[in-house]
């Protein structure tokens, strides 16, 4: 588990992923940056690879789990195809321990600084957009949640 004193905002892993992306002349090459990404990705568990915790409007199957600890939301997932990993390991890279809020007001520009949803197939583009929905949803969630507590 990561400290909290130690997580980064939001806006400093965005810094650092335009940064590394830059080193790419290729897509070719970010596509197998992308690839690694989602080899590093840890596992979910099976019994979390259900219909509920499917996104829905990717062409792959994607899996996200989130749970919420001291106002800071913690992800997890997988999915059946590598390049969809690599995009959803990139999400959760950015997003985990982050504050509800944090991830409300996240606009998701370091997508477009680096070229991502521009150079994805159309269906891939939509699943982008269906992960970055779903990660909104699960804050704003929390956020009603605790806030009905």
């Amino acid at each position: 588990m990561i400290e909290i004193e130690n997580i980064r905002s939001i806006g400093e892993i965005e810094e650092e992923i335009v940064s590394e992306f830059t080193i790419f002349d290729e897509w070719l090459d970010k596509y197998e940056y992308l690839i690694e990404l989602g080899k590093e990705l840890e596992s979910i568990n099976e019994s979390d690879k259900t219909d509920d915790n499917l996104i829905r409007g990717c062409q792959s199957r994607v899996w996200l789990v989130c749970r919420s600890s001291g106002g800071r939301l913690w992800f997890g997932a997988d999915s059946d195809a590598v390049i969809t990993k690599g995009i959803i390991s990139l999400l959760i890279k950015v997003y985990n321990g982050q504050r509800y809020d944090d991830i409300i007001a996240s606009d998701f520009s370091f997508i477009e600084q680096i070229g991502l949803k521009e150079n994805l197939s159309p269906t891939r583009a939509n699943g982008l957009l269906s992960m970055i929905k779903q990660i909104k949803a699960y804050a704003l969630a929390y956020k009603e949640k605790e806030a009905q507590q």
